[in-house]
């Protein structure tokens, strides 16, 4: 059986560093970081969890709730959160709540009732109040892809007004001269975040007007049929930019079924970043880079559950421009 002994050897670090890794109880260096990550991967090293619960744990397991694992952005995040657990000695428990609030509550309570660890959180209807209420019941919540600005609530999201405004001057940049916009659905904070940042890029501009505002539900159907709708009010517009890469890709269908070519007539860009190898030309994004989420998310939440000093606020992460065909 493989020892932290083993890891520390291969590592070329002392296993003071990688109990320090494992717990997230002191400061490691990013490169001792990266020998350590790689030596359990390459070892198998799986952490004591036996040792972990006479230490004050109580499963050494996490849960990760989505509102829907069919949605692309989620599985990597899901991928991300199970990588940075398993190095750590946690299980995952992943939970799919369908955007359903009372499945949400219920799965909520069955974790409790088995004495998870913590909880990771994306969820469209979640109230502050309800998460307030979980971490006052002592269980450590990560909120993700949605923050609480006026809670004391320790989210993880990506920077979507940036990101929004740099969608917008990317297709500006490229010669647009009339720029529509497909929304998510504007009661989720990271959807009306990056229509702001649309609004605000646009509105001063002398083509502009609401109705050039379509929303797709961050469905691919949804996006489909926005498109279409905007098309017919605004049949000059040469540039979209969708709310997420699924309405971008209903998009890219609505105007390859109208006869209007992607990019010569029409520039596209969607949101996300996620994997659509399939679907072609291929839409250039703003990469919210859903595994940082995922990791970023999972280190905090054990960082919660060691009780280390962590300041509950939203962390904002860096999104970054993926120009592909469709611009």
């Amino acid at each position: 059986m493989t020892t932290i002994k083993d890891v520390s050897k291969l590592a070329g670090v002392s296993v003071a560093t990688i109990s320090r890794l494992l717990n997230q109880s002191g400061y490691v260096s990013k490169e001792a970081e990266i020998a350590v990550m790689a030596a359990i991967q390459k070892l198998n090293y799986k952490p004591n969890n036996i040792a972990r619960s006479l230490a004050g744990k109580k499963t050494a397991a996490v849960a990760l709730m989505v509102p829907d694992i069919l949605n692309p952005f989620f599985p990597e995040i899901a991928r991300a959160a199970e990588d940075a657990a398993a190095a750590r000695g946690f299980t995952l428990v992943l939970c799919n709540t369908d955007n359903n609030p009372d499945k949400e509550k219920n799965y909520i309570e069955t974790l409790i009732n088995k004495q998870i660890d913590g909880i990771i959180i994306s969820s469209y209807t979640v109230l502050p109040e309800q998460i307030i209420a979980l971490q006052d019941r002592s269980i450590p919540i990560v909120a993700i892809d949605k923050s609480f600005s006026d809670y004391p609530i320790l989210s993880v999201t990506a920077a979507n007004r940036q990101g929004g405004e740099m969608a917008v001057e990317h297709l500006l940049s490229a010669g647009c001269r009339k720029i529509a916009h497909i929304s998510g659905p504007i009661y989720v904070s990271s959807s009306r975040e990056r229509t702001l940042a649309y609004e605000e890029k646009c509105r001063d501009l002398p083509w502009f007007t609401p109705s050039l505002i379509g929303y797709g539900n961050f469905t691919v159907a949804g996006g489909y049929q926005a498109m279409k709708d905007i098309f017919k009010l605004h049949p000059d517009v040469d540039g979209v930019f969708a709310g997420n890469d699924l309405m971008a890709a209903g998009a890219l269908k609505a105007l390859i079924e109208l006869g209007v070519k992607v990019p010569e007539q029409v520039k596209l860009i969607g949101f996300d970043g996620i994997r659509m190898d399939m679907v072609y030309p291929e839409i250039s994004t703003i990469s919210q880079q859903s595994y940082s989420i995922g990791k970023t998310a999972m280190d905090y939440l054990i960082r919660l559950i060691n009780n280390e000093p962590i300041e509950r606020k939203n962390y904002e992460l860096e999104v970054e421009l993926l120009q592909k065909a469709t611009t």
